[in-house]
């Protein structure tokens, strides 16, 4: 069952802090010149930060602030959920009877029970566009494949 579209970012809600930590185990690379890596570990050192990763955080987390009215105004245009969006085999199975297919798109996380087969996934998601990331077995991975945007 799709939810209404919220535009608090996450971590602002009261349950958005537990939530929120399901997704930080995703990892990312990035390159930094040496003056802006110099810059980083001096104000590590100076104990403005504990250390580089809480920078790059923070430094995230301001500028997601600082464009938030953007963020919004997307969301709402494109029909984006915002947070944890959980597909359970119910909701795809009702979406069925219904005579439905869904459509989904998250900003955050899109997590597909385990107990979703690739048939059901196949037959019940129309399409499923993810910014940021997606939990879901090999298999149905794999059946959605020409789906995910």
């Amino acid at each position: 069952m799709e939810r209404p579209l919220d535009p608090t970012p996450e971590a602002a809600r009261p349950e958005g802090r537990a939530q929120a930590r399901i997704g930080e185990s995703e990892k990312i690379t990035i390159n930094l010149g040496p003056i802006d890596l110099g810059h980083v570990d001096l104000l590590v050192a100076e104990g403005v930060y504990a250390n580089r990763s809480d920078f790059i955080r923070t430094a995230i987390r301001n500028q997601i602030e600082r464009h938030a009215e953007v963020t919004r105004q997307s969301l709402a245009r494109r029909s984006v959920e915002l947070g944890l969006r959980r597909i359970a085999r119910a909701d795809l199975e009702a979406a069925l009877a219904e005579g439905r297919r869904l459509d989904i798109r998250v900003l955050g996380l899109a997590s597909i029970a385990h107990d979703v087969t690739p048939d059901l996934a196949r037959a019940a998601i129309a399409s499923l566009e993810v910014l940021g990331s997606l939990q879901a077995s090999p298999p149905v991975r794999a059946a959605l494949a020409d789906r995910l945007r």
